[in-house]
């Protein structure tokens, strides 16, 4: 089992009646904070990131062990880096004369220093990273089965080994495995979200930050190796996600080329849709949800369902319960993909990975906005969470996007309801306003044209993130790629209201592809040698 720990030690018993093993099969995985003792003072042996000290101070162990007897040995197996490793124990010089069946073993654990032994199985057997504090006791009982054969020759039997570490094998986290797989490098360090990443080598790239499932790896700049061929149509990589699945957003039924300061091609090919508006009704708070409470026209009463509320008419009164779908999920997003998706027999390769609709209202000291009520219903002014991390028109200045759903209720899943709502008819959504600072637009209505996001169109595309309610539901969008007059001047993240269903309202969704059939993509990622699951066009 793959736990994270910090600076933890595993305290092994091994508990003697008699033994025949060569090599414990995997690491083991937990460790027992030991304070009071000497460790200086006992002998450790140590390869790569990984220590093991004997508590005897002896990494030998040699007797004669009689039916009924038993023998403890303590160590600590230690991992003292930052990344999962994999080792294998070995019994180094192994003298055993029983019986070949005579002997036999288990490794157990104990959660607490004076809890019972548990078996420890297969599940366990990973030597966790060193960010966590679970600390747990093990032992290894060793014991001599009492056979119907005649075991007079184990009266006067040996058993004399040294125990040793094999070799410290760095274990991939799900996301190191895509990244591996599809042959790409992350950058040290984070980028400074505040300012546009572009063409320039030194801003562009792809880099990590922490999401609901692990470590995720996005793109970010006017990168050219993040394309993909899935169902008949073009996407472009968004990031890795902690799990090791693939997020990507379409791009058109052909490959385009960065737009790059308006020099490349655009097109409104490279959009799902055009001129549909998220939901048609905009007076309401409720109306930034990808759901939201009651039916289209009903005034929401509360933000979200109280735990007395047992009835589906006390439920409906909350904005946030995910009752009704907004327009474009109902008429378009949920019927582009079973159309494109699901009746060409292609689910099996999506994933149901979070699409988070931040509806988090922390009020007008995060947000900064002094008509900030904090509401987040009904027609009180409000503003909401993404406002204090990425900007609004009242902060510029925010530049601090999150790969992680504030709330459960807002992490849109089809069936995982362990990290997600599991509201969602289809595993289909849009890409978040945070994903759009991380991919490079810069702070607030920073002009950027040199980004992968940037299309090089007079329309601007939604996000799935909700931006404020001020008269008006608003979202967050990226901005127009050029005028109707040819003059190239967007690529922002600015906000609009729901309701928007001109021409220049456009909708791009993004899919998930799953950890299974990522880690069997091939190709560069590049226009012309896109990254496939090999048989699927």
């Amino acid at each position: 089992m793959k736990n994270n720990s910090k600076n933890r030690r595993i305290v092994i018993a091994i508990i003697l009646a008699a033994v025949v093993l060569i090599t414990i099969g995997g690491t083991l995985a937990y460790f027992l904070t030991t304070a009071g003792r000497n460790e200086e003072q006992k002998l450790t042996i140590k390869t790569g990131n990984l220590a093991l000290t004997f508590e005897d101070n002896d990494s030998g162990l040699t007797g004669n062990i009689m039916i009924g007897e038993s023998r403890e040995k303590l160590f600590i197996l230690r991992n003292t880096g930052t990344e999962p490793v994999t080792t294998n124990m070995i019994w180094d010089g192994l003298v055993n004369t029983y019986l070949e069946e005579s002997l036999s073993y288990t490794l157990e654990y104990k959660n607490a220093e004076d809890g019972e032994y548990q078996s420890l199985d297969t599940a366990h057997e990973n030597v966790p990273q060193s960010d966590k504090a679970d600390d747990f006791n093990l032992a290894k009982d060793i014991t001599i089965n009492l056979e119907d054969i005649n075991q007079e020759t184990d009266r006067t039997a040996i058993l004399s080994t040294k125990f040793n570490l094999g070799d410290a094998v760095t274990e991939l986290t799900p996301s190191q495995k895509t990244l591996a797989q599809l042959k790409l490098t992350a950058k040290e360090g984070n980028p400074d979200f505040a300012s546009a990443a572009t063409a320039d080598e030194t801003a562009e790239g792809l880099y990590s930050m922490e999401d609901d499932y692990g470590t995720s790896y996005y793109f970010r700049g006017a990168v050219s190796n993040n394309y993909v061929k899935f169902g008949g149509f073009f996407w472009r990589i968004i990031r890795i996600n902690g799990d090791g699945s693939i997020r990507m957003q379409y791009d058109g039924t052909q490959a385009w080329p960065n737009a790059n300061g308006g020099g490349g091609s655009g097109g409104t090919n490279r959009y799902t849709f055009t001129g549909k508006a998220w939901n048609t009704k905009n007076n309401d708070a409720k109306y930034v949800g990808w759901m939201f409470g009651g039916t289209d026209g009903t005034a929401s009463t509360k933000k979200d369902v109280e735990a007395t509320d047992t009835t589906e008419e006390a439920k409906e009164t909350a904005a946030t319960y995910n009752q009704t779908d907004s327009d474009l999920k109902e008429l378009w997003v949920d019927p582009w993909y079973k159309t494109n998706i699901e009746d060409k027999g292609l689910s099996k390769y999506i994933g149901d990975e979070i699409f988070c609709n931040d509806r988090s209202t922390p009020g007008a000291e995060a947000t900064g906005w002094s008509r900030d009520t904090g509401k987040g219903f009904g027609t009180n002014i409000t503003a909401y969470g993404a406002t204090s991390r990425i900007g609004s028109s009242w902060n510029k200045n925010a530049s601090q996007p999150s790969f992680k759903c504030v709330q459960k209720n807002d992490a849109f899943t089809v069936n995982d309801k362990t990290k997600g709502n599991g509201n969602l008819t289809y595993p289909i959504g849009l890409i978040t306003a945070d994903e759009v600072v991380a991919a490079g637009s810069g702070k607030y209505e920073m002009t950027n044209q040199y980004y992968y996001l940037f299309k090089n169109t007079d329309c601007f595309y939604r996000t799935f993130t909700p931006s404020k309610f001020e008269s008006v539901a608003a979202q967050y969008v990226i901005g127009l790629g050029a005028t109707s007059s040819g003059v190239k001047w967007g690529g922002y993240l600015t906000s609009t209201g729901v309701n928007g269903s001109t021409y220049q309202t456009a909708t791009v969704v993004v899919l998930n592809i799953t950890p299974e059939y990522a880690a069997t993509m091939v190709g560069e990622g590049s226009m012309t040698s896109p990254y496939q699951i090999p048989g699927v066009e």
